[in-house]
């Protein structure tokens, strides 16, 4: 009789349990959910192996021990491997991963500009979070063909060799390559102060780089009042290679925000020889087949379709832009190697930089013959076609005529007059570093020196002659300098002008009409 009030009353407790359980779950209105967890198998340089998570997709974002982060990169039957995006320090067999349910994204927005984060948003300039309002996915489709404009605005560089002979438009993608050392990411950098004052945006985006090179760059960014307008984004070489290999696609997110709200942008990949490095690592560490040189066989995809999301969109769909300046890195100048043929055929142009030049002291050292732009001529401002529109050709020629001329040792006059001007010609194209030139500085010089006012100057004094041309214009021919920037068409009347102006700054003493008509 006592085990049966015993069992009653066991059962009246388990019953009072279950009805608060009840209550509290119904109170706080919680809900009971199975999650998918998976155990590590292996952990190596930058990846992991997981078993037991049968349901997880390509390029979920997975949750490890401490709050660290890697993404699905392999999806075998039996297990899947992991591209870790922290450090696998922490992290040892048999640990615990959770599964989040969101693939990769990155905080864009207004917030971050002028700010330096990392390829998934964490700030690395100490200025606290970026209390960015959205986030975007770091892989994104490229917009469809039909929501594309052609490219008709120019992208000033401000360096003349570039914005007269190989022009930049915006929404086009020009790749920069040459051997190391030879101011490949000065080339960028100017750019990217150059565009004060022009309502252009920049991401710098640094993969693979030494972190003391990154922030020399940062550095001359902020010494140029360049931060304003900018967003760094960087992937050191010391951080994961998954990280390294994310960085781009992430910084083409936060460019594509803006793009999409009418803004145009700049983006620069510093450089993508060491992003498919870092890839190339991950495939291999991930047992992917390896191909030629060890590239796995989609390595042309990872550039293709970072690249392709660079355009500029029609007007209904944002009438943005956004311009690709893709850097990359040629050993013993051999520009037909795996990664540089592939992405020469993925980009609207490039821009050759010479050792050989370089070491002449030939700065910037881009070589003419080499280089070309399929797209931006056609945006190039009218001042400059009418200006130098023979001048890429003819000074190819020269170059060619100067190579064979060490051979002969007598000359005729013809040949020696073209010799002259080209030689006037490579010096006018000189510029220093971080001294970017409004296009109307650029058009008196190049006028002056194709329009024979220079030809009296000694090659040696081309340079002090060049900024007395440029400073009398801009004293003199303010107006006519203003039209020029605004992009309007320079007639023979205009050359005139500036040409008799160029002429009166260096000494030729001729009748010169007042300024400004």
């Amino acid at each position: 009789m006592k085990r049966v009030s015993d069992e009653g009353a066991l059962h009246g407790v388990l019953g009072d349990t279950f009805q608060r359980l009840d209550t509290v779950l119904a109170d706080h209105k919680a809900e009971l959910k199975a999650e998918e967890v998976g155990i590590v198998t292996y952990v190596g340089a930058g990846i992991a192996r997981v078993s037991g998570m049968s349901g997880v997709r390509s390029e979920e974002l997975v949750r490890f021990p401490g709050d660290l982060y890697g993404l699905v990169f392999n999806v075998d039957p039996s297990e899947i491997g992991v591209i870790m995006l922290d450090a696998t320090h922490g992290i040892k067999a048999g640990a615990e991963v959770h599964r989040t349910g969101r693939v990769l994204d990155t905080p864009v927005g207004e917030s971050l500009l002028g700010r330096v984060i990392d390829a998934i948003g964490r700030p690395l300039d100490g200025l606290g979070d970026t209390h960015a309002a959205e986030r975007l996915p770091v892989e994104r489709e490229a917009p469809p063909i039909m929501h594309r404009d052609p490219v008709t605005v120019p992208l000033q560089t401000g360096i003349k060799a570039i914005d007269a002979l190989i022009p930049i438009g915006r929404g086009q993608r020009e790749l920069i390559l040459g051997d190391r050392q030879t101011g490949k990411t000065a080339i960028a950098l100017d750019t990217i102060i150059n565009q004060h004052d022009k309502d252009v945006l920049c991401i710098y985006c640094a993969v693979g780089k030494q972190s003391a090179d990154v922030a020399k760059s940062i550095a001359v960014l902020k010494e140029h009042n360049a931060m304003p307008y900018s967003v760094v984004v960087v992937a050191a070489g010391e951080e994961p290679p998954g990280l390294q290999f994310i960085a781009p696609y992430a910084a083409t997110s936060i460019g594509e925000y803006f793009m999409s709200r009418g803004r145009d942008v700049l983006i620069v990949y510093d450089d993508l020889t060491r992003h498919a490095r870092a890839y190339r690592e991950l495939s291999l560490l991930l047992r992917r087949p390896p191909g030629r040189e060890a590239f796995p066989g989609d390595i042309f995809y990872i550039h293709s379709r970072l690249l392709e999301r660079s355009t500029h969109l029609r007007k209904e769909h944002g009438g943005g832009s956004l311009t690709a300046l893709p850097i990359i890195e040629t050993e013993a100048q051999d520009i037909s190697s795996y990664i540089p043929t592939n992405l020469i055929s993925i980009t609207d142009g490039q821009i050759y930089l010479s050792p050989g030049l370089f070491q002449k002291g030939i700065l910037p050292p881009v070589d003419v013959g080499k280089s070309v732009s399929r797209v931006g001529g056609k945006a190039q401002l009218p001042a400059y076609r009418a200006v130098a529109g023979d001048l890429r050709i003819s000074y190819s020629q020269f170059e060619e005529l100067e190579s064979f001329s060490r051979f002969g040792t007598r000359l005729d006059d013809a040949t020696k007059r073209t010799l002259e001007r080209g030689w006037r010609v490579r010096e006018i194209l000189k510029q220093p570093q971080f001294g970017p030139i409004p296009v109307s500085e650029q058009i008196a010089a190049l006028l002056a020196v194709t329009g024979g006012a220079l030809d009296h100057i000694p090659a040696t004094a081309i340079g002090e002659a060049e900024r007395t041309v440029r400073t009398a214009v801009k004293e003199r021919l303010s107006d006519l300098c203003r039209r020029i920037e605004a992009g309007e068409k320079v007639g023979s009347q205009d050359h005139d002008t500036l040409l008799a102006v160029a002429q009166s700054a260096v000494g030729i003493t001729e009748e010169e009409p007042d300024a400004d008509d």
